[in-house]
């Protein structure tokens, strides 16, 4: 039966869960321990360096968790709003702090893995949570270290090495939907060499995402993980990452007698790789850092409609880094450099049929970089650090970007912090030459342009076991680029930039340790207000999100993980056939409860089973598209 309850309610179920079974906490940067950050900066620094607001989330979470895609666990990130379209492997895109979907880059062991053929969008559908061992989310802009895509953020994604002499384990997994999960990995450390292959299915018959008809759009995912490294000397490394997703999504689409999804034969086949070869150097103090990096990544899409073969696109990034620093007063202070040279090439293919324009199209575009950063301690309690960067791009004009920070430590227990910066986002192969049934493309687009700032406080409290987190942030967005502008002469749709700037702002407050040695919490709330330039609030962007993560460690090797989730009402737009208007829909508030337990039978072999949408809330996060009600998965992982 479908249930809603409010965010109240939630809170009041955690806690009388909390006080008959065991729950995991989701967390933040843990408190008490030092982390270091490899994405906030050029080099490798401590959390208490960074004026970021950073998530971590490791591989013990993930497991406690049982996550099949990454995804579902990102919506607990603060400022993180997550839309899927209908089921697992359904189009899934993320928003921070009431950005666009491509404002976020995503890397995977360095390398930049948003899709050019998916409109500079990381595809998150297609990223199952296998040989994941570490994920770091910096909220914020970050353009002036890692250029285009990192608007309002990046997430890196890390995965595992071989860490024993040698290891090998397996898992598999079954449930509602008639999903099946399975992988196996084995790994081999000798000296100064490791080597580590992970590969995982994953198939679900899925359930019918339109509102009409019976037609399941199921899901089917092969993932191969290779990471390598070697180090002759205590100076030098040499790493090797390789990871690629087989696979194909079913889908249904709207119609043109009333404009709403209906039950529909339609598939997409997606091939996304990325593979990186990379060259770590040091003095022999550790004061000269130097680290090479040629990486690339390749996507592959293929979509189909009753058998036949419609539009395909496809994209390859080659990118050449070079990052060096320099460090002096023990440490303290630093000077980094980057040089970077990236290349796109993006290709569609379609029928011609489509239009006068022709939708087959091969275009690419360069881009040369440097930035420099500085981060020094002032004094013991103040930090600053402050980087630029230079974009040279084929395309668009040069664009230089900066963002500029600060901490300053009041106590031992108390942190303020604070960060100014800016950053671009070039419009998308897709937006400039994409050619559909209803869309042209326009070429005379210019780059977005985002300024934005935020202030933070960080309170640790009992004994510094609990970290109690304020963030208020702001960001204007330039020449924000519209996908939905109507052409009065071809009556079709393009992409135009918008002359009026458009605004977010909001707060993000979080808790997050443990309340005992077998208890865990990790809270959040987030508050957004996007609008555009017309003060019309922006689509698919809830104001109000909430997370609650609880976590008991019990007695017998069993431990259980509760998760609620609450998004707010939200709009979204309906495109009725022309020459009706599009119209603005609310899409209502829900909540998602899962639940999981996970009992280590002993040191090799732990057995877990799953409840997710506990309290099967019927809701849509697209409109028209609906999502999975209650479902049941069980488990086991077995190491050798």
């Amino acid at each position: 039966m479908n249930q809603n309850i409010n965010l109240v309610t939630a809170l009041l179920l955690s806690a009388a869960l909390l006080s008959t079974h065991s729950i995991a906490a989701f967390s933040e940067e843990k408190p008490g321990l030092e982390e270091i950050l490899v994405t906030a900066s050029l080099l490798p620094i401590e959390a208490s360096r960074s004026a970021n607001s950073v998530t971590i989330i490791d591989r013990e979470q993930l497991e406690n968790r049982a996550i099949v895609s990454l995804s579902d666990v990102l919506r607990d990130v603060p400022g993180f709003s997550v839309s899927k379209v209908g089921v697992l492997g359904s189009q899934t895109q993320i928003r921070v702090r009431g950005s666009e979907a491509n404002h976020l880059l995503v890397t995977i062991d360095g390398v930049e893995a948003n899709d050019p053929s998916l409109g500079d969008e990381f595809s998150w559908a297609t990223l199952n949570a296998s040989d994941i061992e570490r994920v770091e989310i910096i909220r914020g802009p970050q353009s002036s270290l890692r250029g285009s895509d990192a608007v309002a953020g990046a997430v890196n994604i890390i995965t595992r090495s071989a860490d024993k002499p040698s290891s090998a384990g397996l898992f598999i997994e079954t449930g509602s939907w008639s999903t099946d999960y399975s992988g196996f990995n084995i790994g081999r450390r000798i000296n100064n060499f490791d080597m580590r292959l992970g590969v995982s299915h994953l198939e679900s018959k899925g359930a019918n995402i339109s509102r009409s008809g019976n037609e399941d759009d199921g899901y089917r995912n092969t993932t191969v993980n290779f990471k390598s490294g070697w180090a002759p000397t205590d100076q030098a490394k040499f790493s090797f990452s390789y990871r690629e997703s087989d696979g194909m999504n079913q889908f249904d689409a709207d119609n043109d007698f009333d404009g709403f999804v209906e039950d529909q034969d339609r598939l997409s086949e997606f091939t996304n790789s990325t593979m990186a070869l990379q060259g770590d150097f040091s003095s022999s103090d550790g004061a000269l850092l130097h680290k090479i990096i040629i990486s690339q990544a390749k996507n592959d899409n293929v979509a189909y409609a009753d058998g036949a073969k419609g539009n395909q696109t496809a994209s390859t990034k080659d990118q050449y880094q070079y990052t060096g620093s320099f460090s002096w007063g023990r440490g303290s202070r630093s000077l980094s450099m980057l040089a970077e040279r990236e290349s796109e090439d993006w290709m569609q293919r379609g029928e011609v049929s489509w239009g006068i324009y022709d939708p087959n199209q091969d275009r690419m575009r360069t881009t040369n970089a440097l930035a420099v950063e500085y981060r020094g301690d002032i004094t013991d309690q103040l930090t600053l650090a402050t980087s630029v960067r230079y974009d040279d791009n084929s395309e668009f004009d040069s664009a230089k970007t900066f963002r500029s920070e600060a901490i300053y430590s009041v106590s031992d227990t108390v942190r303020l912090r604070g960060a100014v910066g800016t950053a671009i986002k070039n419009p998308t192969f897709t937006e400039r030459f994409g050619f559909y049934t209803n869309f042209i493309g326009n070429a005379s687009l210019i780059p977005e342009e985002s300024t934005s700032w935020e202030v933070g406080v960080d309170q640790q409290i009992k004994n510094d076991d609990l970290r109690l987190s304020l963030t208020l942030f702001d960001a204007e967005l330039k020449n924000e680029i519209n996908g939905f502008v109507l052409d009065p002469i071809t009556y079709a749709y393009t992409s135009a930039n918008m002359t009026e700037k458009s605004h977010r702002q909001g707060g993000e407050l979080s808790l997050v340790g443990t309340i005992s040695d077998v208890i865990s919490v990790a809270a959040s709330y987030t508050y957004t207000d996007s609008t555009g330039g017309d003060e019309v609030r922006e689509v698919r962007r809830p104001r109000h999100i909430a997370s609650v993560n609880l976590g008991w460690q019990a007695a017998g090797n069993l431990h259980v993980n509760t998760n609620i989730q609450f998004s707010g009402d939200q709009t979204d737009v309906y495109f009725p056939p022309f020459p009706e208007p599009s119209q603005v829909v609310t899409l209502k508030s829900h909540t998602l409860v899962n639940i999981n337990m996970n009992y280590q039978a002993n040191d090799n072999l732990d057995i877990y089973v799953k409840l997710e949408n506990a309290l099967d809330d019927d809701y849509e996060e697209v409109f028209g598209y609906q999502t999975l009600g209650i479902g049941g998965n069980v488990g086991l992982r077995y190491s050798f």
